[in-house]
């Protein structure tokens, strides 16, 4: 049993593309999805489009209810970009998409963490912003009263894969469009993945035991770092070129 774990899309239609082409090539036909599809200075409706044509089972992220929720005037910038572009069908099927979810009784989906799409899992940070792992404890406290195997969570777009002490594996799969952010949430912070290209996951199965590999993909990112810079969004368009900020 192979599942495809996307997440983090962030309107970034054309390393969606990619990443559902190298899907489908391996030949793949279980995906799942963790939310925050469409926030962004890109392409939020083209990329809700073929999210709802593909049909993927999805969650939502924090900045899919921040579209649904918050009036534009009160929105930060990615976000009222994406939701100038969208039109009423885009509103109604992210109406659809549930905070967590559990699929084929074996992953338990959330965005951020079980109780929270804003909080971060798998990483936490010192008071001067450095973005590192979290201690072991502290994840395996966030996980109590799961029982599912494979847990799925996105929101840092860190690609990382964590073995709890009683076997669970607890997955982030990291951003298929968006490699680098900077937040000033609980304190100013950056986020660089270090390179341009589109990232996701894949799960696999064998006998009792489930495994993560996670795969880089390359697309036409200098495009997508065109339309940001276009935009007048300079902070993506360095994130979308090259991975850093």
């Amino acid at each position: 049993m192979k599942v495809a774990i996307i997440s983090d899309i962030h309107g970034n239609d054309l390393a969606l593309e990619a990443v559902l082409a190298d899907i489908d090539r391996l030949g793949i036909a279980d995906i799942v999805n963790l939310g925050d599809h469409l926030s962004g200075p890109l392409n939020a409706a083209r990329t809700a489009d073929v999210l709802m044509a593909r049909d993927i089972p999805s969650i939502s992220g924090n900045h899919d209810r921040y579209l649904l929720t918050l009036d534009p005037a009160d929105m930060g910038q990615s976000d009222r970009a994406a939701h100038a572009e969208l039109q009423p069908r885009h509103f109604e099927w992210l109406a659809t998409l549930p905070a967590t979810r559990v699929y084929r009784d074996a992953f338990f989906l959330c965005h951020g963490t079980p109780a929270s799409d804003e909080a971060y899992w798998l990483e936490a940070l010192t008071a001067d912003g450095v973005v590192h792992q979290a201690a072991r404890n502290a994840i395996e406290a966030v996980a109590t009263g799961i029982k599912q195997p494979v847990i799925l969570c996105g929101h840092t777009h860190i690609p990382r894969a964590i073995r709890l002490a009683d076997g669970r594996l607890v997955v982030n799969p990291g951003s298929v469009g968006c490699p680098g952010y900077d937040d000033d949430r609980p304190v100013a912070h950056k986020v660089e993945v270090g390179s341009p290209d589109a990232r996701y996951a894949i799960i696999e199965r064998s006998g009792d035991d489930w495994s993560a590999t996670f795969r880089t993909v390359p697309y036409d990112h200098q495009a997508m770092s065109r339309l940001a810079a276009q935009r007048d969004r300079p902070e993506w368009a360095e994130a979308l070129a090259s991975g850093f900020l």
